[in-house]
C-alpha cells in the first residue's frame, strides 16, 4: 500500500490555511495592541485567547464533526464555514480604529478559526490508512512549515510596501486553499456513524476498556508534557537572547529560525522513519535527543560563552529532533481511535498541545522570574523527559 501522494499535499492545503494566519497574528497583533494598552501582561494574556478556544472549544466542535453527516461530507462544512469568516477578518484587522474593534475582530477569528481547526486535521486520517499516516502527518506538517516561512519573510516585505498586503494575500491564499479542498478532497461516503458508536457503545469513556484508557491518558500526558516544555521556550526565547545572552532581537530571530528550517527540512523524512521504525520508538528517539540537544544549550551562557554556530548548530539538531516527536505524535494517538471518533481523538489531542499552550509560559516564566535565565533548558528538557517516561509505559506495537 502506497500512499496518495498528490492528494496528501492538496490534503495539506487545510493545515497551509491555518499556518498561514497564526504567525502573522503573533507577530503583528501584540503591535497592534500596543496603539492601546502599555501593560505586556495585559497583552499576553489577550494572546492567550486563540489557545483559552483551542481548550475549550475546539474539541467540542472536532466531536460535533464526528457527529455531522451532510452531503457535503462531515469536516468540509466547518472548513466552508470558517475558513471565509476567518479570512474576512483578516483583511480588515490592520484597518481596526479602536480597542473595541480590534478586540471584536481578533474574538471573531479566532473564533473562526477554532471552528475549521481540528476538523481539517481529522480530515487526514479520514481518508489516510494508519500504517501511512506519519508519512501522510509529514507532508501535512511540511505544508504548514512552508505557510509559515512564506508569511514571515514574504510578509514582512509586503508589510514595508503597504500594511494591508500580507493580510489581504493570506486571505486570498486561504480561500485559494478552501477551493483545492472541496475540488479535489472526497470524505469517504461510507463511515460508522458517531451515534451509532454510542448507542451501542455508551459513552467515550464507558467505551474504552482499561488498558486502551490508560494508553490513551498516556499518550496525551506525554504530548501536555512535550508540547508543555517546547511551548515555554517558543514563548521566552526572544527574551533569553536579549536579556542572558546580551544579542540583538534579529539575532534571536534568526537563531530560532534554525529550529524552525530544521523542522521543515525534516518534516516528510521523520514521518518515514516514523512508518519504518514505529511510531513509538520515533517519538522516543526524538525525545532523548532533544533532551540532550537542551540540556547542552543551559551551558551556553552559564560554563561556556555564546557563538552564533554553535548555537546554531545545537538548534538545528533539535529541530530535527523536534519533527521525529511533532510529526508522530498525532499518528499515535488517532490510531487509538475508533473509526466513528477520529474527530473525539483530535480534539482530545489538540486539548492537551493548546493546554500546554498555556501553562508552559506561564511555568517557565515563573522560574525565569524567581531564578533567571539560565535554567530555561534544564525546564524544558525535565519536560521532555517526563513525556519520554510516559511514552516508556505505553505497548510497543505503534
Amino acid at each position: 500500500m502506497k500512499l496518495n501522494v498528490k492528494q496528501t499535499f492538496i490534503l495539506g492545503l487545510g493545515f497551509f490555511a491555518v499556518s498561514l494566519v497564526w504567525p502573522l497574528y503573533n507577530v503583528y497583533v501584540p503591535i497592534f495592541l500596543r496603539d492601546f494598552i502599555d501593560s505586556q501582561f495585559q497583552i499576553n494574556a489577550i494572546m492567550t485567547l486563540d489557545n483559552i478556544l483551542a481548550v475549550s472549544l475546539i474539541p467540542v466542535i472536532a466531536t460535533l464533526s464526528d457527529r455531522t453527516q451532510t452531503r457535503f461530507g462531515r469536516r468540509m462544512p466547518y472548513l466552508m464555514a470558517g475558513i471565509p469568516i476567518a479570512a474576512l477578518m483578516f483583511v480588515i484587522l490592520p484597518g481596526y480604529t479602536s480597542l473595541l474593534s480590534l478586540m471584536v475582530i481578533i474574538t471573531i477569528l479566532n473564533f473562526a478559526m477554532a471552528i475549521f481547526r481540528a476538523p481539517t486535521v481529522a480530515l487526514m486520517p479520514d481518508i489516510t490508512p494508519p500504517s501511512l499516516r506519519s508519512q501522510a502527518n509529514g507532508i501535512i506538517n511540511f505544508m504548514g512549515g512552508l505557510a509559515s516561512v512564506f508569511v514571515l519573510i514574504g510578509g514582512a516585505f509586503l508589510y514595508n510596501m503597504a500594511h494591508m498586503l500580507p493580510f489581504i494575500l493570506t486571505a486570498v491564499l486561504m480561500l485559494f486553499a478552501l477551493f483545492m479542498l472541496l475540488k479535489f478532497i472526497k470524505e469517504p461516503t461510507q463511515y460508522v456513524a458517531a451515534s451509532e458508536e454510542r448507542e451501542k457503545l455508551g459513552t467515550l469513556l464507558a467505551r474504552i476498556d482499561r488498558s486502551e484508557k490508560k494508553e490513551t491518558f498516556l499518550i496525551l500526558g506525554a504530548i501536555f508534557f512535550w508540547f508543555f516544555g517546547y511551548q515555554g521556550v517558543e514563548a521566552t526565547f526572544s527574551n533569553y537572547c536579549v536579556r542572558f545572552l546580551g544579542l540583538e532581537v534579529p539575532t534571536a530571530s534568526l537563531i530560532l529560525g534554525f529550529f524552525a528550517l530544521s523542522f521543515l527540512i525534516f518534516a516528510i523524512p521523520a514521518g518515514f522513519v516514523g512508518t519504518k521504525l514505529g511510531k513509538r520508538r520515533t517519538i522516543l528517539i526524538g525525545i532523548a535527543g532533544d533532551a540532550v540537544i537542551f540540556i547542552a544549550l543551559s551551558f551556553i551562557g552559564n560554563f561556556i560563552p555564546y557563538t552564533m554556530p554553535i548555537m546554531a548548530l545545537l538548534m538545528f539538531i533539535g529541530g530535527f529532533f523536534w519533527a521525529m516527536i511533532n510529526i508522530n505524535s498525532y499518528p499515535l494517538i488517532v490510531g487509538k481511535a475508533p473509526e466513528a471518533l477520529v474527530g473525539t481523538y483530535t480534539g482530545l489531542y489538540y486539548f492537551a498541545s493548546s493546554a500546554a499552550a498555556i501553562f508552559g509560559p506561564l511555568a517557565l516564566g515563573l522560574l525565569v522570574d524567581i531564578t533567571s535565565f539560565k535554567y530555561m533548558f534544564v525546564f524544558t528538557a525535565v519536560a521532555y523527559l517526563i513525556a519520554g517516561a510516559l511514552i516508556l509505559k505505553t505497548s510497543n506495537n505503534a
